[in-house]
């Protein structure tokens, strides 16, 4: 599924937020959302994921602007793994994940054997299918990223928005969270803070600045040092693996 976002302006009061950003992300691609702290990266995914709706502009999936469709539509297209998760109810893990299969159910529509086999699925692939009967505010903050990876896993939709999918995450989850995202072979667009997992797991890549986009590109092309100093402010050496993966290292 293809994702546009065109000339997106959000305002806060009167602080401008979003200026005039535009994204493609093309069918079975991996984008990365990258940038400083305030640069816009996490209330950009929002309007994605229409939890803010911009001031100007659009979002269109497949061509279909956002807005024009209901809720539940939009919902069976796209999942997302916020960077906050917060319920007011004490649901256990299987229940949380099961709420991935509202959006293919009718009103008042039971979770029926085909809703649970898929949500242990969904654990398994996570590896947190020995908690299913757990409290979910009861898990660490790595336990519960994984968990609401599961759940957007269950929606089973051709596109995914994520973001900071790695947090909180130990480097043997990161990699294991990143490798299954990236063999989904669908539409993923990620906000990242990490460049090192940005160049490994991205096809292209969108910089933000101060709520504009100043760079666009294959990680390869963008993520130069000059680049990471203008956008950051700080030195870089960019090294190559034994398999020619780049990788940085910050001075």
């Amino acid at each position: 599924m293809k994702i546009t976002a065109e000339n997106i302006d959000l305002y806060y009061g009167s602080n401008k937020i979003l200026k005039e950003i535009s994204i493609d992300c093309s069918t079975k691609e991996s984008v990365g959302i990258i940038g400083p702290n305030g640069s816009g990266k996490s209330t950009l995914l929002k309007c994605i994921y229409r939890v803010l709706k911009p001031q100007a502009g659009a979002v269109y999936l497949d061509g279909q602007e956002l807005y024009s469709m209901g809720v539940k539509s939009s919902a069976r297209k796209m999942a997302v793994v916020a960077q906050h998760n917060y319920y007011n109810f004490d649901f256990t893990v299987l229940e949380v994940v099961l709420m991935g299969r509202a959006p293919h159910k009718k009103a008042l529509e039971r979770d029926h054997a085909g809703d649970c086999r898929i949500a242990v699925e969904a654990l398994e692939k996570v590896d947190m299918e020995g908690f299913a009967n757990r409290s979910f505010s009861t898990l660490s903050g790595g336990e519960q990223q994984r968990v609401i990876l599961a759940r957007a896993l269950a929606q089973q939709t051709p596109c995914l928005v994520m973001d900071e999918p790695t947090n909180h995450l130990d480097i043997t989850h990161q990699l294991q969270i990143l490798k299954i995202v990236k063999n989904l072979e669908i539409t993923v667009v990620s906000a990242i803070h990490d460049l090192n997992i940005a160049a490994a797991y991205c096809d292209k890549l969108y910089v933000l600045k101060e709520g504009c986009v100043v760079g666009c590109g294959k990680p390869e092309q963008i993520l130069t040092t000059e680049f990471i100093r203008e956008i950051y402010g700080v030195d870089t050496e960019i090294v190559y693996d034994s398999k020619g993966s780049m990788h940085f290292l910050f001075i």
